[in-house]
């Protein structure tokens, strides 16, 4: 499929204009009594509804749309600016509300206009038309099953509209989540869809039974159907999806198509058409010109245990650290060898100097990140971890120090677009050096949306529900064991993996999907599920927060409301036949 994406999106979709998403305009150059009408426009109209994946795609600065660009709002993950849904300050007008709704309709548009005209128009062969009904029908689920996450009942459309039609009022979540599953029913009934493609087949990238399997899972978790969300996870199982070996190499290009990946936004290395995660979670030091605009929460750090399973504990590591107010804390992160005009600058701040090893200060915070769950160092550039930067065009190893002096070809500081804040970094999914890819707007990588390891952790959640301690210690076990972390068990209540419960087992498999998806677009919609959010996120004292807990910009919680995010403004005023959820003013 990636062949084909260099190709069709440049002359299918990239063309097209983005207008009001309730609009028939069509999403292409192609005359809309003309698309569909050969077997290759058919092809591109396919590709047409795939690409609005890529939706808030941009290399002019970061969207906040993308998937994996919202695990700022969750427990994992923060930005480096004070973010209004967090702050407490948002409002339905806010275009962060309307640009998911428009973007999320537009999909739905495009697959209405397929599921239509493909019947209709194609002179495709008879298989290939209903292996695409079959996608289209499953990418209508999965728009529809993202705008009830967000706004919890949304108007159904199953036909194209334009503007003057689009008068709907808003279905219930539960006949939202019943629509999403009779998508996905109907995508599982057609024998045409494969229940997987193997690496390399040329139609890599569509969607498969074992996508829809998952995502019908995964909306059976949101209507609490445990049995069913198991049944359906087996299934993913069944179709031959399987955990890659290695967790830190799974992100690279070279296995992004490993029997991991489930489903995937599909990425080539040309401009345009590549990941931007490291525009957006790199560093300057990732070709002199990205940015670390979404970084690492210590929340996510400090959640990984130590090796042997044990709850990783700051006082442990460091004793004493506990006692010390949040600013005093800041000693121990300073690098060596500071000079006086550093040492009078952190002094001003609030670090305790008196506890400062001027030669000794990188060996004792070094500690705190060593013999953690490898994922850890998989995921997150902690400080005296190095990265592989490219510096005038050359591979140059980097540490992370605080306080940032220089970047240098060799053995010089990670330097930031934050330089004057000690934020946690993101490893995942952010190219180190010039082999990996040969510019900063090339990213090859896919972006990946389900993978086998969410399916596992989900399918634990369902049997734990049901009661099935034991089947679920298994599966979770599956995700730790490649990982490199102790197993959980039930047997032996002196060791620190000793589930006590069920509800110790509910908490342990929420804290296990922390730690396994950063970076990946979950956590928040997790939290979110879960009814956490308050809890994780808007804690006192929490909010974008440097590596020992200084808070930058601090969250506020105004209300329970927030879980249901504000039906648009400009969408009420366009159909007056929506409502706004409770708490939201317009």
């Amino acid at each position: 499929m990636k062949k084909i994406l260099t190709i069709i999106f440049a002359i299918a979709v990239l063309t097209g204009c983005k207008k009001n998403l309730l609009d028939t305009a069509p999403y292409s150059q192609v005359a809309s009594e003309t698309m569909w009408t050969t077997d290759n426009l058919t092809d591109q109209g396919i590709t047409g509804v795939y690409a609005i994946l890529r939706y808030g795609w941009t290399s002019g600065g970061a969207s906040g749309l993308e998937l994996y660009q919202m695990d700022a709002l969750g427990m994992t993950g923060q930005t480096s600016g004070a973010e209004s849904l967090l702050s407490g300050t948002i409002t339905p007008a806010n275009g962060y509300f309307s640009s998911h709704w428009q973007n999320l309709y537009e999909g739905i548009q495009r697959a209405n206009d397929a599921l239509k005209n493909i019947p209709l128009k194609s002179p495709s062969s008879p298989e290939k038309k209903a292996r695409y009904i079959a996608e289209c029908k499953f990418l209508r689920a999965y728009f529809y099953l993202r705008l009830n996450q967000l706004y919890k009942g949304v108007p159904i459309y199953l036909e194209p509209f334009n503007a003057a039609e689009a008068t709907k009022a808003r279905s219930s979540e539960a006949e939202v989540w019943a629509q999403v599953v009779n998508d996905l029913n109907a995508a599982i009934a057609e024998p045409n869809l494969p229940d997987r493609y193997t690496s390399g087949n040329a139609q890599y990238g569509h969607i498969t039974k074992g996508a829809a399997y998952a995502l019908r899972g995964k909306a059976y978790l949101y209507t609490q159907k445990w049995d069913l969300a198991a049944a359906d996870f087996s299934k993913v199982k069944e179709a031959g999806y399987t955990l890659f070996a290695n967790y830190s190499n799974l992100f690279k290009t070279a296995n992004e198509q490993s029997s991991e990946m489930i489903f995937s936004i599909q990425n080539i290395g040309v401009t345009g058409f590549g990941s931007d995660t490291q525009f957006y979670c790199g560093t300057r030091s990732s070709f002199g010109s990205c940015w670390n605009t979404y970084h690492v929460s210590p929340n996510l750090v400090d959640l990984y245990e130590n090796a042997d399973g044990s709850k990783f504990d700051w006082e442990v590591a460091i004793p004493g650290y506990s006692a010390l107010s949040v600013a005093e804390r800041e000693v121990y992160f300073l690098r060596n060898n500071l000079t006086t005009a550093e040492i009078a600058a952190a002094t001003v701040r609030g670090a305790k100097m008196s506890l400062y090893l001027p030669t000794g200060n990188e060996a004792r915070l070094i500690k705190a990140y060593t013999n953690r769950d490898p994922r850890l160092a998989a995921n997150v550039i902690t400080p005296y971890s190095t990265y592989v930067g490219v510096f005038s065009g050359a591979n140059a190893v980097v540490t992370s120090r605080w306080p940032y002096r220089a970047e240098a070809a060799t053995n010089g500081d990670l330097r930031t677009d934050t330089q004057s804040l000690l934020y946690y970094l993101y490893r995942k999914y952010v190219y180190e050096g010039t082999a990996e890819t040969p510019a900063r707007d090339y990213g090859p990588t896919d972006l990946v949306l389900i993978r086998y390891a969410d399916v596992l952790l989900m399918w634990a959640e369902a049997l734990n529900e049901q009661g099935l301690i034991s089947e679920s210690i298994a599966k979770v076990n599956e995700v730790r064991s490649r990982a490199g972390v102790a197993l959980l068990q039930n047997t032996n209540g002196a060791l620190p993996t000793y589930v006590t419960s069920q509800a110790d087992l509910r908490e342990r498999i929420r804290n296990e999907r922390r730690v396994e998806f950063p970076n990946e677009g979950i956590n928040f919609f997790d939290e979110m599920r879960w009814k956490t959010w308050k809890e994780k996120v808007f804690y006192a004292g929490n909010g974008v927060k440097q590596a020992w807990g200084k808070v930058v910009y601090a969250y506020s919680f105004k209300g329970d409301y927030l879980y249901n995010w504000a039906i648009p403004a400009v969408e009420i005023e366009r159909n007056p036949n929506l409502t706004q959820n409770p708490g939201w003013i317009n």
